[in-house]
């Protein structure tokens, strides 16, 4: 009687190497560069870098693009993609400026509208995503032009709110002990955050422990991984895909309203590109663009390399636009490559 041995499944690049799985090796990764890169603007560049409140002014200027991102990374993970997020920021910002400043609305009834726009967008077009089966990219090109296209109409001057309890808002500064310096007149001053940055870090941890610890969390990688796969698992694809669109939609909401909040203005011009950013930070925190793979963490972090590669390019000197363009294609195009290895190695495993 012939015997058959099981063969031991095969083991994607990160397990070979490290005994990782490819999602924390991306992770990984992610953090050692953004280590590294840090570590070469203290040593080279020195200025704001040396200080507490140099780091954390990268989180005070990209709090709002931590929660789109994590939005982004949702979303990438069942395979799919959101280009609107930075539309709905613009359209948030415009709407709540007006309705304070020009409309004598509340603080909380501001809050409530910037949530009540990112959701709407979020159901929409998940709807049209999950069960008319439309291209996420289409659907979401769409969402992102009408609100473009709406922000102008509710108004096209820039204007910054003076409402009275938006302001001190706005201007609440959170001290962080043991972090402050010495100013040039050898002062201490503390280092401190903006609210927002702590939303951001609430969000970050509750949807780590959403991916890692839910049902839903296994579902949405499931779905992006195979979803034939998921189908025959049980998972219901489409109401899996239609959660994750909403949960963008409703991170773009509060993503749009802690941007609101750091620039205290309304503006045609606002959140411009923050969709691109969005997912580039995906991308470098780990992320890919197939699916199934992505780690909020990475996310966070790749959030951080972003900002700090264009604060190490400003300290430089090459304050050109278009220096930071280069510099941030350059990074991005160095984590689609690494995407594309594990991709081919995982793809040659399965042929095995």
């Amino acid at each position: 009687m012939n015997e058959t041995k099981a063969k031991a499944p095969k083991k994607g690049l990160g397990a070979r190497i490290l005994g990782l799985s490819d999602s924390n090796m991306l992770l990984l990764i992610t953090i050692v560069v953004f280590v590294l890169m840090y570590i070469f603007a203290m040593t080279v560049l020195g200025k704001g870098f040396l200080t507490g409140q140099g780091f954390l002014n990268i989180l005070n200027n990209n709090a709002y693009l931590i929660i789109l991102a994590c939005g982004l990374s949702i979303v990438m993970i069942t395979g799919g993609i959101d280009i609107s997020v930075g539309g709905v920021t613009g359209l948030i910002t415009m709407c709540c400026a007006v309705w304070l400043d020009k409309r004598g609305g509340s603080l909380m009834g501001s809050m409530l509208l910037a949530v009540a726009i990112g959701l709407m967008f979020g159901i929409v077009q998940g709807y049209l995503v999950a069960y008319l089966d439309i291209q996420p990219f289409i659907v979401t090109l769409a969402g992102m032009f009408f609100a473009r296209g709406l922000t102008t109409i509710i108004n096209t001057d820039p204007f910054n709110v003076t409402q009275k309890d938006f302001v001190a808002l706005k201007d609440t500064a959170i001290v962080i002990p043991g972090l402050g310096s010495l100013n040039r007149r050898g002062v201490y001053v503390d280092a401190t955050i903006e609210v927002g940055v702590i939303v951001a870090i609430v969000v970050v941890i509750l949807l780590f422990f959403l991916l890692k610890f839910t049902k839903l969390g296994r579902a949405f990688y499931a779905v992006g991984g195979n979803r034939q796969s998921a189908l025959m698992l049980g998972i219901n694809v489409k109401r899996t895909r239609f959660y994750a669109q909403v949960l963008c939609g409703l991170l773009a909401g509060i993503g749009g309203y802690v941007y609101f909040t750091h620039v205290g203005s309304g503006s045609v011009l606002n959140a411009s590109g923050a969709e691109m950013n969005a997912i580039a930070s995906s991308i470098i925190g780990g992320t890919m663009l197939t699916g199934g793979v992505g780690n909020i963490i990475g996310t966070f972090f790749g959030v951080i390399s972003l900002g700090t590669i264009k604060d190490i390019v400003t300290s430089a000197g090459f304050e050109q636009s278009w220096w930071t363009g280069i510099t941030v294609a350059a990074m991005l195009c160095f984590f689609i490559v690494i995407q594309s290895v594990i991709i081919k190695v995982k793809t040659r495993n399965k042929k095995k």
